[in-house]
């Protein structure tokens, strides 16, 4: 079965992915569109474990947006010195692309950071109906992770990052989570989330 259909073919159905979603069944430009989850928030709050839960629940690829990062970026991250706004833009163009291949396939689950309300808009552009799961810690909590893992990011970056965090709004499609629980379980929530699919809501605990 075709992952896409042409609008002057017979009537389609909505799609229904594992992850309980209904997609809306065509787009302006006649394609089917599924379902994109970005599972965002800072380093240290388990995107990439949440993620990987989610994508494997729901039967579709998963990607790490860490590894869109350029290799100018990663060493200036490395160093210990926050990226900008320009380091940013074609990583989140990148990111952006793979969220827009993946609604007009299968679906897809990305973890990445998409610390600001512009950052967000910016996948949303690519990806009109993507989803967020923000995760959500304590700075020392995220410190002593950071501190635990083998990773190019250094845990003095993190105070730089929840200087810079927007939370979800009201009127952004996501939910914040906070990462108090085992990985499964939040990705079972983030699944129940995204099926309701509404705007931004706290933790519903």
């Amino acid at each position: 079965m075709p992952d896409a259909v042409p609008a002057a073919a017979a009537p389609h159905r909505a799609r229904t992915t594992r992850l309980g979603h209904r997609a809306p069944a065509v787009r302006q430009d006649g394609l089917v569109s599924a379902l994109c989850v970005v599972v965002m928030g800072v380093s240290g709050t388990g995107k990439t474990t949440v993620g990987h839960l989610l994508a494997a629940r729901a039967g579709v690829p998963f990607a790490d947006a860490d590894s869109f990062h350029s290799a100018a970026s990663i060493a200036k991250m490395s160093s210990g010195a926050p990226l900008d706004d320009a380091d940013r833009e074609p990583w989140l163009a990148a990111v952006g692309r793979w969220l827009q291949e993946r609604s007009e396939q299968t679906g897809g689950v990305i973890a990445c950071s998409a610390l600001t309300r512009r950052y967000r808009d910016i996948l949303r552009a690519a990806a009109p109906t993507v989803f967020f799961v923000h995760l959500t810690a304590d700075r020392d909590e995220l410190i002593e992770r950071m501190d635990g893992r083998d990773h190019y990011m250094p845990a003095t970056l993190v105070d730089s990052q929840l200087r810079t965090l927007e939370p979800l709004e009201p009127g952004e499609r996501g939910i914040a989570l906070r990462t108090d629980r085992a990985p499964e379980q939040l990705a079972e929530v983030a699944a129940a989330a995204a099926r309701n699919a509404g705007t931004a809501e706290t933790d519903p605990r």
